[in-house]
């Protein structure tokens, strides 16, 4: 499965692709703001997409919202790996199409959970 791993932090998106290798899934690109993800996402076939929320440039709420407007990357899972933990920024995020939602810091069975959940 190829994934597109999204986070401002270089040190985050290491953590997070040592988890998912953990968990069998090797083949993870990377993006360093929404701006980024947006003009991958467009480029190549991903099967699922790890969007942190406050990134530079773009904001990762409105680059889940510009890939749910394209219908080329509107059925592409997404899922929401942040530290806002606040219920309204968890409904905001599943109103703007969000496949599921992690808060940071999680363990590597909660992102196990969350991808077995969109059969992934």
């Amino acid at each position: 499965m190829k994934i597109l791993l999204v986070d401002d932090s270089s040190t985050m998106r290491r953590i997070q692709k040592n988890t998912l290798g953990s968990l069998g899934f090797t083949d993870v690109d990377e993006a360093e703001d929404g701006q980024d993800a947006v003009a991958k996402v467009g480029k190549a076939p991903y099967e699922l997409v790890l969007m942190d929320w406050n990134m530079p440039n773009m904001t990762g709420i409105d680059a889940l919202k510009a890939i749910r407007a394209n219908p080329a990357t509107a059925k592409i899972p997404v899922i929401m790996v942040t530290s806002e933990s606040e219920k309204t920024r968890i409904l905001e995020a599943i109103q703007a199409g969000a496949t599921n939602y992690i808060v940071k810091p999680f363990t590597p069975d909660v992102l196990k959970e969350k991808l077995d959940a969109i059969g992934k």
